[in-house]
């Protein structure tokens, strides 16, 4: 029986395939990954944790700029990028560093981005990554229409987008999905419902018991899975990546977790969070949960650790090194950036701009 189907939100079902000890709750719900594809997982969500802390610790001094921490989300942002393919498109949100680094994004491009540089997000080509969305839910739209795209073009792909709970409160979320149910698209939205919207608790964000539910409202179905079991998200986004593309429409998947850090480095969420909340999530750390179930099959041992942590650390450094070493943003990059080509009404104000750059001397 399909996950979506044995896991009915309505019912208070939630998909979890590891206990919070990394213990297997149900052996027939174990997903057939070899050793090598479940080591790179955890290397994956182990890079996703120092880079994410390196981008702190940057800020901190006054090398970054505001930044959105990903700690305690790496499962959800691992779990959903794994099971993608090359001709998959993907519309992340700001929140989304482990999606990034698992699908191969240049990481000195990600940390260039966030020292102010706009350049740092023009993705690659040959990679079907959209810059993410930092108005909150806007991307739910940018994917719907990427699904339908995929539809008038008769392409078996699937259209991924991530978002926070916060965005299911926007109206973007609502046309997103409605527009997804009415058209059949091969959209996948994954929530990663992580307790705050900034200092608004989830409880003051909906009064429906789930976030998953709400794919009912919309014609299609929904999934809650445990956010911080790496396994369970991926088995989830899996399958419904695999039903979009074979022309099943879209699913809505609500992977609860907690945001462990602030909001931003702008936040300072002891002044709304108990700290007794924070500390019963942090128990449920997913990469803890990840490295017990593997050390069970023997595939971790504390050689496997550093090496893991001595190859992020290396790659990470690497990064930042070169992204520092790019030249500074400069003004007109707010112009040349907009659009692949700049139009008329740009180029007369980027041609202002620098006159009156000229004229203060700078």
């Amino acid at each position: 029986m399909p996950l979506i189907d044995r896991f009915d939100p309505l019912t208070g079902a939630r998909l979890e395939i590891l206990d919070p000890d990394g213990r297997l709750i149900d052996p027939d719900l174990e997903p057939p990954l070899p050793a090598d594809s479940l080591k790179r997982m955890y290397a994956l969500m182990v890079a996703t944790r120092l880079g994410d802390q390196k981008a702190l610790n940057l800020q901190r001094q006054g090398r970054l700029g505001t930044f959105a921490s990903s700690r305690g989300h790496e499962a959800c942002q691992v779990g959903s990028a794994f099971p993608l393919r090359p001709e998959d498109w993907v519309f992340p949100y700001f929140r989304d560093f482990g999606v990034y680094l698992t699908l191969g994004y240049p990481l000195a491009d990600f940390y260039h981005y966030w020292m102010g540089h706009e350049a740092g997000l023009r993705t690659p080509d040959g990679l079907n990554l959209f810059s993410f969305a930092i108005p909150v839910g806007s991307q739910i739209l940018h994917a719907a229409g990427a699904g339908l795209a995929a539809n008038i073009q008769g392409k078996p792909l699937a259209v991924l987008t991530t978002f926070g709970d916060g965005a299911t409160s926007e109206g973007d979320f609502h046309e997103g999905l409605n527009f997804a149910g009415v058209f059949r698209t091969p959209n996948v939205f994954v929530c990663y419902n992580n307790q705050w919207a900034i200092s608004t608790p989830r409880r003051r964000q909906t009064a429906s018991p789930t976030i998953a539910e709400k794919a009912r409202a919309y014609g299609f179905s929904g999934l809650a899975v445990d956010g911080n079991d790496v396994l369970a998200v991926s088995a989830a986004v899996g399958e419904a990546l695999t039903r979009a593309r074979s022309g099943g429409g879209p699913t809505l998947i609500e992977a609860v977790t907690y945001r462990l850090g602030d909001h931003t480095t702008a936040d300072d969420a002891r002044k709304y969070r108990p700290e007794a909340e924070v500390k019963d999530w942090e128990a449920r750390d997913p990469i803890r949960r990840f490295q017990s179930y593997l050390k069970r099959k023997g595939l971790w041992d504390e050689a496997f650790e550093s090496e893991v942590r001595e190859k992020a650390a290396a790659s990470i450094d690497k990064a930042v090194a070169e992204a520092e070493a790019r030249p500074a943003a400069a003004p007109e990059d707010v112009f040349v950036h907009t659009y692949k080509d700049m139009t008329p009404r740009l180029r007369a104000q980027l041609a202002d701009l620098k006159k009156a750059l000229a004229e203060s001397g700078r």
